[in-house]
């Protein structure tokens, strides 16, 4: 019987020869030959199966097996890999033959011989190496610029000029706020970059950096890891009420709150000491799971399903590893065991879902109740006191007056006067003798207290167990297959766990995460800030920092910012400050013909990146330019016209009642999104779904988008208020407003050969108008 063996890959380079006299690297030159070919390994008995053959670590291929072992360091004669990759037997080379795999060269099978010969070492995969600090000569943008120029110049480049003023103030304020500059502010801009363009840039910056809208154009970002949607997903999907959670987002971001504060909150803000309101409504982070509401259903399937979730997640967000894959077994590629996943499983095993009432901070709901309480029993006192009158009201009822009453008022008149509850006889007193005198007062107040304290804004939050769930492992990954409990805890591959006084729980994990000895956290969030500015992250496998993801293609870049983040105090707005003040942020996106010859995907940075604008971006854009724009902030999710027919897609129809007034102008960040039905214009451009956690938005290039951006009726509609702006202030204002920049004679000239509707639809449509350069 054949068992794989779990292997590493790092980097991408093939196997080759190397020189006896260099030392031979497992990472570099070891492990992509193993990976590569596949190996198996046979003729073990079903104890070592059990017990696993790896190659992966020390440990694994040198552990003496029934007197077999992998990998005797400095002996070859006696290591199972090296006899098998030489034998012909079919029944023990490696590669087997079923695996369809060539058999290893033999400049590859001499590498692997010396290896051994040299001791089989091993060295630890980059990422779980705490990060190490490289000299820079400085501490703001000009630092970036350091690591960036040095990578250049090994290859032979030099970076590009700084980008225009008018290109530079569009590319930053979409990135920062996600909205492009007024005209007005282009124009001053433009001016005080004539007489100080750096000063001039660094306070453009400041002011982005304060303005509100950044929390709208990074929340969005996060809300993306967060997979984040109004809907509870699934074949039902039925609307929730949690943009309580996705406000907090954009509420923490523009207070700078520092990124491990924000973690903490989000995985167990109602585990603080104290916590108010505020930090229990970003527990609603793994909140955003789906909620299956299908009838016949084994609630406690989907609720774990739910936690695999959380723990996929959790390690894909913050740890930018693919935890996930130990759920059924021991990790293929990253040191990663399947206990140690249901360790990590047992941390969110222990909660309930509950469902938070917020109210409005002007709100004292103490005394809003004790007064909700003393109504109630003035009404209840009054109907007993009353309870004759209202037995004659009811039986001098006529059919002819029974038509005239809700069919709520009928139903109760249906049900045995004995079986009425006290609501069901307040709504029939009020239906008659009670509708004057001073029940009516009671009945109205009541119904204003209820509407506060019980019929308002609700959220989805996590609150702790008093008594922990049994955790064990799945076999298998199976719900139904129990194995061994096990009691939470983390990864052996990073550092430990600080040990609290009782049980660890979700804010020992939480703390566990962002702890500066973490070797992950910092590097994966400053590596997914950087993908949002340049289009690639300096690792490009954003969400797989493990061995089968893409080295660093500037590692001492990578670290540097981790550490200044930390030592920054985890401030983002730090971070950005720090990176968009480099002039590898504002240098020209221009191509040139010797960066097509040596660096075609731009991967040295020696220009800018030019890119598609996110889908909600794309909406806002055309907003701003057309004049529509509403800026107002937070509040409950809007419903901007979608084409007919769109909710009639998923398994039950929902209803889509159109906003009005402003709400129908509101940025795509606050568009309601189902996930089984998402609105056509946000899912054309590629927005996530929110039916997991999205760490990169892929951008395609489709007809369908062009399409959208002429037919779709909100597009028209935006196109109709740019029509009046062409017949009230010009072609070329409209054109500006668009792309930031004056019109050229010839594009004007074509513009001016159209209708003023038709120039606004092709001004919307541009490339140049969904582009940030």
């Amino acid at each position: 019987m054949t068992r794989l063996i779990s292997v590493f890959l790092i980097g991408a380079t093939s196997a080759c020869a190397v020189e006896a006299a260099e030392t031979i690297s497992f990472n570099r030159d070891i492990r992509p030959i193993l990976s590569n070919n596949c190996f198996a390994c046979h003729g073990f008995d079903s104890k070592h199966r059990k017990a696993g053959l790896r190659l992966d670590t020390f440990d694994g291929a040198t552990s003496d097996r029934g007197g077999v072992r992998g990998v005797a360091p400095g002996d070859p004669t006696n290591s199972e890999l090296w006899t098998r990759i030489q034998s012909d037997d079919p029944e023990l080379m490696m590669p087997p033959p079923t695996s369809h795999k060539p058999r290893l060269t033999m400049e590859q099978r001499a590498t692997i011989k010396r290896w051994i010969e040299q001791g089989a070492k091993y060295e630890q995969h980059w990422a779980f190496i705490p990060p190490a600090r490289s000299p820079a000569n400085a501490s703001d943008g000009a630092a970036v610029d350091h690591f960036i120029t040095r990578k250049l110049t090994e290859a032979g480049l030099k970076s590009s000029p700084e980008a225009p003023p008018e290109k530079l103030i569009r590319r930053v304020s979409l990135d920062l706020i996600g909205l492009p500059p007024t005209l007005a502010e282009l124009d001053a801009f433009v001016t005080a970059s004539a007489k100080d363009a750096d000063a001039a840039y660094r306070e453009l910056v400041d002011r982005l950096l304060a303005s509100p809208h950044y929390g709208e154009r990074w929340g969005r970002w996060w809300l993306d890891q967060a997979r984040y949607a109004d809907s509870n997903g699934y074949s039902i999907d039925a609307p929730r009420q949690i943009w309580k959670f996705r406000d907090w987002v954009i509420a923490a971001l523009n207070a700078d709150m520092p990124f491990d504060q924000f973690t903490i909150e989000q995985l167990a803000g109602d585990l603080l000491p104290n916590a108010g309101e505020s930090q229990t409504i970003a527990t609603g982070f793994h909140r955003n799971t789906q909620i299956n509401q299908e009838g016949g259903i084994d609630v406690e399937q989907f609720r774990v399903d739910s936690v695999f979730d959380r723990v996929a997640t959790t390690g894909v967000v913050w740890l930018g590893l693919s935890i996930g894959c130990a759920q059924c077994h021991d990790h293929k590629f990253d040191p990663i065991t399947q206990k140690e996943y249901y360790r990590l499983f047992a941390f969110l095993n222990n909660q309930d879902e509950p469902t938070l009432k917020v109210f409005d901070p002007s709100v004292n709901v103490g005394d809003l109740a004790a007064e909700f309480k003393e109504v109630q029993d003035k009404i209840a006192d009054y109907l007993k006191e009353h309870a004759d009158d209202l037995v004659k009201w009811e039986a001098g009822l006529t059919p002819q007056m029974k038509k005239s009453f809700t069919p709520e008022v009928n139903q109760i008149l249906a049900v045995p006067r004995e079986k009425r509850s006290l609501a069901e006889r307040k709504t029939l007193f009020a239906s008659g003798d009670g509708a004057v005198g001073p029940f009516r007062r009671w009945n109205d107040r009541y119904t204003e207290l209820d509407a506060i304290l019980n019929q308002g804004v609700t959220t989805l939050v996590m609150k702790e167990l008093p008594k922990p769930r049994k955790t064990t492992v799945f076999i298998k990954g199976d719900f139904t297959r129990p194995a061994d409990e096990v009691t939470p805890g983390t990864l052996a591959v990073l550092h430990p766990l600080d040990q609290p006084e009782g049980p660890p729980n979700r804010l020992d994990l939480a703390k566990w995460l962002v702890s500066p000895r973490n070797p992950l956290a910092a590097r994966v969030i400053v590596n997914r800030v950087w993908q949002q500015y340049f289009g690639r992250g300096i690792v490009e496998s954003e969400n797989d920092f493990g061995m089968q993801g893409s080295p660093p293609s500037h590692p001492e870049l990578l670290d540097w910012l981790a550490i200044e983040l930390m030592e920054r105090k985890w401030s983002l707005k730090d971070l950005h400050r720090l990176i968009v003040t480099s002039h590898t942020y504002r240098q020209s996106s221009s191509d040139r013909p010797e960066l097509r010859e040596k660096d075609p995907n731009n991967y040295l940075l020696a220009r800018q990146q030019r890119l598609r604008l996110d889908a909600e971006l794309v909406r806002d854009v055309a907003l701003a330019a057309s004049g529509l724009l509403s800026p107002k902030l937070g509040g409950p999710p809007v419903y901007p016209p979608i084409p007919d027919g769109v909710m009639g897609q998923g398994q039950v129809k929902r209803v889509w009642a159109v906003s009005k007034g402003e709400d129908r102008f509101r940025r795509g960040l606050y568009t309601f999104v189902y996930r089984a039905s998402p609105p056509p214009s946000l899912n054309v451009f590629d927005a996530p779904d929110g039916f997991t956690s999205c760490t990169r938005r892929i951008r395609s290039n489709t007809p369908l988008q062009a399409l959208t951006l002429l037919n779709d009726g909100s597009f028209f509609e935006f196109a109709a208020a740019l029509e009046k702006i062409i017949r009230n202030d010009g072609l070329e204002t409209a054109f500006r407003r668009c792309t930031s920049r004056s019109p050229k004679p010839e594009e004007l000239a074509v513009l001016k050969g159209l209708d003023a509707l038709s120039a606004a639809r092709v001004l919307l449509n541009l490339d140049e108008t969904l582009t940030r350069e």
